[in-house]
């Protein structure tokens, strides 16, 4: 053994997609790593332009993170400058691959070599690049088993779009039998966005190559799941990855993710929340990508009108325009962008309208808020089947044949949730024990992640 790397602590390099909803919850893992009792060197790498652009590094100073960058090819202004989301994907990839590569160099030469690469899967050569290099390798996926069971599917060639109207898929025994319109929208609406369902298949075309494979969930809430695909994948549930704060709560200074593309209104939010009874309040947000047509925006806010509760909803800059004249009303408030875990966190909040992304639903469960499903695109349709009907913990605000949901339908689901739905709130309460404890020291996430960094440890040692 070379006696200069006995002694020297593993290294871990994690690379997220470089947006918000990826890069969240792989920062907390990457928190929970640093914070771990068997200590861990963090490097977490951003594109060049939102390291410039966020204020991640200061955010994570007392998690002793490094942050570093690799280029996208869109150094000056991310994403938004390329003319396609192909033309992005094809030039992060061939300028992605040689700046990991410089680093991985740079990182070595300066004694600070990498013992092992976690990363995002929607970023699949990475992995080609950490095992060009001979290291072990990591697949964090940001979506639920249940999604990655159906798009694993559909790349091996087993659930071929399009379904049937009213078809009802058995995609794989670990999974309920799925409607067209309960599968990720790509299967549901054949042919939408090619593009991106191309690279959503291509987390799977080299990941057996993977060594371990982390999931942003937890064993109880899709044990069968997990069971089912552990015996073809090195899989790991390691989830919740929100603030330890909202959960276990024994990372003191681990509050909230620490890094945000947009401004929550903080303040705003919890001041104006203050002044309302317990579980009295509505809170409405469709993440950071949704956009609602004017139409669905419309019938949204006369429900809301007609509803008559107060009311929390998260209209971001470029959506203002859709609102109705002289709205909101008085019982409502309207911000362009919220401490979402800190609004659902409230007392005052008893319902969450939520397109049901994979982190929104993760937050929700596990802070025990009963939901009103809306699920506009990709997996949305797929978790919101799990909220309702399996998870038990919300409803699910059905579209018309014209795919809008209108006013009534969510005046019916919102009253019933807040004001009839008993099981549906035990059922809350119960899955947000359910993930604290997945994550506090013992659980099952805790285990794995601790499990994850003595093998660390232990290849470290051997070399």
């Amino acid at each position: 053994m070379d006696p200069n790397v006995e002694d020297r602590t593993p290294h871990c390099l994690l690379l997220p997609y470089p947006n918000q909803g990826h890069i969240n919850p792989i920062l907390q893992f990457a928190k929970r790593l640093s914070h771990t009792r068997r200590r861990i060197q963090i490097t977490f790498i951003l594109t060049k332009f939102l390291l410039k652009s966020t204020t991640a590094a200061a955010a994570a100073a007392e998690a002793d993170i490094s942050f570093r960058s690799i280029s996208d090819g869109f150094d000056d202004g991310g994403r938004a400058h390329a003319k396609s989301f192909e033309e992005y994907t094809d030039r992060f990839e061939l300028v992605g691959r040689e700046t990991l590569t410089e680093l991985l160099r740079e990182l070595s030469d300066s004694g600070r070599p990498v013992d092992c690469v976690v990363y995002d899967p929607f970023i699949p050569w990475v992995l080609d690049v950490a095992k060009g290099f001979g290291l072990p390798a990591a697949a964090f996926f940001t979506q639920s088993c249940a999604v990655n069971s159906v798009y694993h599917q559909v790349y091996c060639g087993r659930l071929r779009p399009p379904l049937r109207e009213n078809e009802v898929a058995v995609v794989a025994a670990e999974l309920p039998p799925l409607k067209a319109e309960e599968l990720p929208s790509f299967i549901e609406v054949h042919g939408s966005y090619p593009v991106v369902f191309e690279m959503i298949k291509s987390q799977f075309r080299n990941v057996e190559k993977a060594d371990w494979i982390f999931v942003n969930t937890f064993y109880k809430l899709e044990e069968k799941i997990i069971n089912s695909l552990s015996e073809f994948w090195p899989i790991k549930a390691i989830g919740p990855s929100i603030p330890s704060m909202c959960l276990d709560k024994r990372l003191q200074d681990d509050e909230d993710y620490g890094l945000s593309l947009f401004e929550p209104s903080l303040s705003v939010c919890l001041n104006w929340l203050d002044k309302h009874e317990s579980k009295s309040v509505i809170y409405i947000s469709f993440g950071s990508l949704v956009q609602l047509t004017i139409e669905q925006t419309q019938e949204l806010s006369q429900a809301l009108m007609i509803l008559d509760k107060p009311f929390i909803w998260i209209v971001r800059k470029s959506e203002e325009s859709k609102l109705p004249n002289n709205f909101p009303p008085e019982n409502g408030l309207i911000v362009s962008w919220g401490p979402q875990l800190k609004v659902l966190g409230h007392d005052a909040i008893g319902c969450f309208i939520t397109h049901c992304g994979w982190n929104s639903t993760l937050e929700a469960l596990s802070l025990g808020v009963p939901m009103v499903a809306m699920p506009q695109w990709t997996d949305q349709n797929t978790n919101a089947k799990f909220v309702t009907d399996i998870w038990k913990v919300g409803v699910w605000a059905k579209k018309d044949c014209k795919g809008i949901v209108k006013s009534n339908v969510i005046i019916d689901c919102v009253e019933h949730v807040m004001e009839d739905g008993e099981e549906i709130r035990k059922n809350a309460i119960m899955w947000k024990e359910f993930a604290r404890e997945a994550v506090d020291k013992g659980g099952s996430s805790d285990t794995n992640i601790e499990d994850f960094i003595i093998t660390l440890k232990e290849k470290n040692e051997a070399k």
